[in-house]
């Protein structure tokens, strides 16, 4: 089992990528974890870290947050997320993790690992909070902004089986993003896609509407990556400030810091629920090989984390599943 890992790829790349990847190989001894990036500055955080699962690939440049995705990937050859693609096409490694530009992960995904037979629209399926720590896969939140119907089919098949191979869930349920529960509720697109997941091969539970996304609903939800992302986005930014706020309250008197530190194990109970460093990375599902796309923000916890996910996903076949069941071969 080969991961290839974008070390340069991040806010806090190369430090946090390499300091995740030696606690994963330390915790994988049986996982070939390739660190692709400068190989100068990836040394120099390995600090004298000596694993035999943990190996360099040196990739000089570097693809920048706000480079064009499609540009950055043809014009830098060597750029270290294109080299990890690369090693992945050319079946030195099994699959690729990276915390850097998601656009440009996407491109290196089509045009250089390619898209698997029948998918028309790699997803990008993170998994969402919810109160119950059951956790909800959602998909698609970014990759595509413009989706069929016949798009949200496919996620929904991807997505039902990634639940059921990656977390032992049978029968996941799937749920359609929408403004409304009732069937004739939103717009073309989502009228049309709710009739074709009736008569698909997954446990469809139908509509769900935003403000039911926390009580997990269903298992899996689908929807396009317009309105997924803007979902994604809206949780994001509600976590932090709403934690600041409960800090505020709870130090403004003596009484509220005492109540604060009766309350500080629930506190971050609610915190960990919400925080993406415990779910590891979204994959990007639909690609011929494991894709893993981690938090621009991404520390330690969370690279080790993707690593895990990464092995799940591998150890179940989870690729092969997905490309057999959409081929219908």
């Amino acid at each position: 089992m080969r991961i290839a890992i974008d070390a340069m790829g991040g806010d806090h790349a190369p430090e946090l990528i390499v300091q995740g990847a030696i606690e994963a190989a330390r915790e994988w001894p049986d996982t070939r974890l390739l660190l692709v990036g400068r190989e100068d500055e990836v040394k120099a955080y390995l600090k004298g870290e000596s694993l035999p699962n943990l190996e360099i690939i040196h990739a000089d440049e570097i693809i920048e947050s706000d480079e064009e995705p499609v540009k950055a990937v043809r014009r830098k050859k060597n750029a270290s997320m294109v080299v990890a693609a690369r090693l992945v096409r050319e079946g030195n490694a099994d699959a690729l993790l990276s915390a850097g530009n998601t656009g440009a992960l996407m491109t290196a995904g089509l045009l250089i690992i390619g898209r698997m037979e029948g998918i028309e629209r790699p997803a990008l399926a993170p998994m969402l909070p919810t109160m119950d720590d059951g956790g909800m896969l959602a998909l698609d939140l970014g990759a595509n902004m413009d989706a069929k119907p016949e798009h949200l089919l496919q996620y929904a098949i991807m997505g039902s089986i990634y639940r059921e191979k990656v977390h032992g869930i049978a029968g996941p349920r799937v749920g359609l993003l929408n403004v409304g529960t009732e069937p004739m509720k939103g717009n073309e697109m989502s009228k049309a896609a709710f009739e074709l997941l009736q008569a698909a091969p997954v446990h469809f539970v139908g509509n769900v509407e935003a403000r039911d996304v926390l009580e997990r609903p269903c298992d899996v939800l689908v929807c396009d990556g317009f309105a997924g992302n803007i979902l994604l986005k809206a949780m994001e930014g509600t976590a932090g400030p709403l934690m600041k706020e409960l800090r505020k309250a709870f130090t403004r008197s003596w009484l509220t810091k005492l109540a604060g530190a009766i309350m500080m194990p629930g506190l971050r109970q609610l915190r960990n629920k919400m925080d993406y460093k415990h779910h590891g990375g979204a994959p990007l599902l639909g690609l011929n090989s494991l894709v893993v796309k981690c938090h621009g923000s991404s520390d330690a916890m969370a690279v080790k984390n993707a690593v895990r996910q990464a092995r799940i996903a591998m150890e179940t076949q989870l690729i092969e599943t997905i490309a057999k069941e959409i081929s219908g071969k």
